[in-house]
């Protein structure tokens, strides 16, 4: 049987990703965790599974779902952020981010196409409805396996933005439902 899955974008993080490898919330990431919460706890089914990135700033993001529910995050290694490029500094890596997301995953090469298949493999691999806190370019992975586009960005996803797929287990595909709130993403 064919079921939901909500990719929840994590709430803005207090540091970008040339300052902080793994930075929290700050004060309009709380706020914003708590609004998406209350949004999905109206509309997700009780015992619905709940996957977060292992990143603090989807773990924040998750907790304020999870409190409302009384129940832990499944943390998902898969459904973590995209590996940071070896051999680029710190603060060289908005840089790289900028340059790679006007392009596609076959351009980065199998490092990061094997990432990609790692985050569909994840979501395709659900077995009921479930709801995954997780990062701007790892849903978009989703999002272009189910419109067969291999660009690296297909939506400008804004922080807690919820796009929903539904999937069949039977033939391990997924099938855009609805498309996350877009904003001019601020890449820092």
């Amino acid at each position: 049987m064919n079921h939901t899955v909500r990719l929840v974008r994590h709430g803005r993080a207090t540091a970008g990703w040339d300052v902080d490898p793994d930075p929290g919330l700050d004060d309009l990431g709380r706020h914003q965790a708590e609004t998406v919460a209350g949004v999905l706890d109206e509309s997700v089914p009780a015992g619905s599974a709940i996957w977060t990135s292992p990143l603090r700033r989807c773990r924040e993001t998750a907790h304020a779902f999870t409190a409302r529910r009384g129940v832990e995050a499944l943390v998902e290694q898969r459904v973590a952020e995209i590996p940071s490029p070896e051999g680029v500094e710190l603060a060289d890596r908005v840089e790289w981010l900028r340059a790679a997301m006007g392009g596609t995953w076959a351009d980065l090469g199998d490092r990061y196409t094997d990432y990609r298949d790692r985050v569909v493999e994840a979501v395709i691999g659900t077995t009921g409805d479930t709801v995954v806190f997780s990062h701007f370019i790892a849903i978009n992975a989703v999002i272009g396996h189910c419109l067969g586009d291999d660009r690296l960005v297909i939506d400008r996803l804004d922080n807690t933005s919820v796009t929903t797929v539904e999937v069949d287990p039977v033939t391990r595909t997924a099938r855009l439902i609805a498309r996350g709130h877009e904003a001019d993403t601020l890449i820092r």
